[in-house]
């Protein structure tokens, strides 16, 4: 594991005390659009990020955001935030991560701009598809082996966005009013872990303001709770045009100011922070700070040289093994969400003829949705993973059914339109041509005995910079998904998406399958598991609400407006309000389906030394091998205050062939099992008791306990 030790430290103060006042001002603010600048006369060279949570970014001149690369930086494409969370398996999280620290270290990257972790608290947040979940625990899970992953290959992770980035709706101003109980249980945990127990090295500061705190120059968040409550001794790094004043920033714990323009001298860390010190107003010990950590983190990736640094790993990019390991996450991640009448899988020797309809069978995502976008080695497509997968006994016909222009959203210089709200919605096609594609679609559904249906959105709505107006489905695809139905019952509907989305013809449809923005391989994964050779065990990491009316966010919060944001659903977001109300969804927290089926039994509670440990017996019961995903929840009780129902606090995923019984065990520390915080005592505290439940999501409990 990569730390800051006090021997990097030691290193980092000699080649301090030779730095001239310039030299620090030059590594402490953007020299190029994604570097700082070095000191090669003491051997420090410059620091290189790269975008993002998905892959590492192409690659762009210095001082403009034109592509400088033909063929030489193609990368392995990996499953979105959402992808990797809907997996539940932390070991496929630690690949994910190892990937991505292979190939941004293989680019010559210092700092690699994700995993991206903030909670998803409304469903129309433009970058949902970046974040994990809406669950703290479930993303900590996930999170903490994904960093870890990506530092095994000498390069920093930088875990964003801190904190609270929950919508882009004026972004750069919004000002987010958030309890502390909130912040404490929700928005804050994953961050503590990622710095506690992942050790991640660098930390990006968010866009907004939080309870009137700018993010980026936050004496609350950079200071007193990162820096002094975790004891972070890495790196803080703005968002790209996160830095709105010299003084205050330079004060805070932030270390190093990043933006979108070419305009470097510029930067609040630039020219104006060196004439603030020279008048006074700042003093050089707090630029002073900000170096050491840069040089530290520089040592921890052995990137000075010096008598006993290490050879630095070299890493590698878009080679085989990155893409088997994103083809295996994909895989885990689909959810399949409903199954009546086993219409799923289909069965090779029963299919002669196939009709695919969909605009998103046969279009790419990697290269959309803001600084997640991808130049992508390759990206299978659903409809390319359906007929690789079927071959030439199959024939497998094609309609797009809707007009979908591909990736419209995003000029070539949206980066630096962004800090305008510069971004625009692409537009929804032609009337009368989508009309024509839909009756093509529904005449043939009638004429095929197997149709499949790939919808679902796409990176003109799922996108940096930009909310969705609402949470339907896009080019009239509702009203053509109810004629498919209606011309054949039998259609498959299969949705690829990063949030959630309404479906009111959810009960007419036999089966419905979910994927998300699933990587280079998203369209075999797909394609496997609809035709078998693949058991589905994804489940879902938030809740599909019935309207968007139903989410906290909108009927007790308020969300994407300018100015100002009220959090007042408080730490009711996402299942805590829907279980703990009892307000009916379409797809509850942590469901998924499988081919196979398990029962559980057996469920024995009980504290050992600073643990909860829970031991339950799992048995696969169906007739093929199958993953299982065991979800703790408990209901805190004796807190005298309001809580929710059920919150997760531990899970395990546990692969078993057919007929197999197996012993889990699942041990939780007390201080994370029982622990609160207390709006009254204004601190955390520790329950008395609580209710246990097991199962396979917040609403199919298994098994129920109680911890005295």
């Amino acid at each position: 594991m990569t730390v800051i030790t006090e021997a990097n430290a030691a290193v980092a103060q000699e080649l301090l005390a030779q730095l001239t006042l310039d030299e620090k001002i030059g590594m402490i603010h953007g020299a190029g659009l994604f570097r700082t600048e070095g000191v090669p006369r003491l051997g420090i060279p410059a620091l290189k990020m790269s975008d993002g949570p998905m892959g590492v970014r192409r690659e762009f001149d210095n001082d403009s955001w034109d592509a400088i690369y033909g063929s030489r930086d193609y990368v392995t494409y990996l499953p979105c935030g959402s992808a990797v969370a809907s997996t539940w398996n932390t070991e496929l999280a630690h690949d994910a991560g190892r990937v991505l620290g292979a190939e941004a270290r293989g680019r010559g990257k210092d700092v690699i701009l994700g995993p991206s972790v903030n909670i998803k608290r409304s469903p129309l947040c433009g970058r949902n598809f970046e974040y994990m979940s809406e669950d703290p625990c479930l993303t900590t899970g996930q999170c903490v082996p994904f960093i870890e992953g990506v530092q095994e290959s000498d390069v920093a992770a930088c875990v964003k966005h801190f904190v609270a980035n929950n919508q882009e709706t004026d972004r750069l101003h919004v000002d987010e009013i958030i309890a502390d109980r909130a912040l404490r249980e929700l928005y804050l945990p994953t961050f503590e872990a990622s710095v506690k127990q992942a050790h991640v090295l660098s930390v990006m500061g968010a866009y907004n303001l939080v309870n009137g705190e700018r993010c980026c120059e936050s004496p609350t968040f950079l200071g007193r709770v990162l820096r002094q409550e975790w004891d972070f001794d890495g790196v803080v790094i703005s968002d790209w045009g996160g830095v709105f004043r010299s003084k205050e920033s330079a004060q805070s714990g932030l270390d190093v100011e990043m933006s979108v323009t070419a305009d470097f001298d510029d930067y609040k860390f630039a020219q104006p922070l060196k004439a603030a010190i020279q008048r006074g107003e700042v003093d050089e010990h707090d630029v002073d700070r900000k170096v050491l950590h840069i040089l530290c983190m520089m040592d921890a990736l052995h990137m000075l040289d010096h008598a006993g640094t290490p050879e630095r790993e070299s890493g590698c990019y878009a080679n085989a093994e990155h893409r088997d390991a994103a083809l295996a996450v994909a895989q885990e991640s689909v959810v399949l969400l409903k199954n009546e009448e086993h219409a799923l899988p289909l069965r090779r020797q029963e299919l002669t003829r196939l009709l695919v309809v969909g605009a998103n069978a046969d279009r790419v995502h990697s290269n959309g949705g803001g600084s997640a976008e991808i130049k992508a080695l390759y990206e299978v497509t659903p409809l390319l993973g359906l007929c690789g997968q079927l071959g030439g006994n199959v024939e497998v016909r094609y309609v797009p059914g809707y007009e979908a222009l591909q990736a419209q959203g995003q000029t070539a210089d949206w980066q630096s339109e962004s800090l305008t709200d510069g971004t625009q919605r692409a537009t929804q096609g032609d009337a009368s041509r989508s009309e024509a594609l839909r009756d093509e679609a529904v005449r043939l559904a009638g004429e095929y005995e197997h149709v499949i249906f790939v919808g679902g959105l796409d990176h003109d709505h799922d996108l940096e910079g930009m909310d969705r107006a609402d949470m339907r489905l896009p080019y009239g695809q509702d009203e053509l998904i109810e004629a498919l139905l209606a011309a054949n019952p039998g259609t498959i509907i299969s949705l690829v998406a990063g949030s959630p989305v309404e479906m009111p013809w959810a009960d007419r449809a036999k089966a419905i399958v979910w994927s998300w923005y699933g990587g280079t391989e998203a369209g075999t994964a797909l394609a496997q598991v609809l035709l078998g050779d693949v058991n589905p065990s994804g489940h879902l990491p938030e809740s599909f609400p019935m309207r968007l009316e139903d989410s906290p966010a909108h009927s007790i919060g308020s969300f994407g407006l300018k100015g100002s944001v009220e959090y007042a659903e408080d730490i009711y977001v996402g299942y805590r309000y829907y279980d703990s109300k009892e307000v009916p969804v379409r797809f509850c927290f942590g469901h998924g389906l499988s081919y196979t089926s398990f029962e559980y039994d057996g469920l024995d509670v009980h504290e050992v030394g600073d643990a909860i440990r829970l031991r339950c017996q799992v048995t696969n019961t169906g007739n093929i091998r199958g993953k299982a995903v065991a979800q703790v929840y408990l209901g805190l009780e004796g807190t005298g205050e309001d809580r929710p129902a059920k919150e997760l606090k531990g899970y395990r995923k546990v692969e078993l062939e057919a007929g197999e019984r197996r012993e889990l065990i699942i041990e939780i520390p007390v201080d994370q099992a029982l622990r609160y915080y207390s709006s009254s005592q204004g601190r955390y505290a520790i329950a008395p008791r609580a209710k246990v439940y097991v199962g396979q999501s917040v609403e199919d409990i298994r098994l129920t306990g109680a911890i005295d």
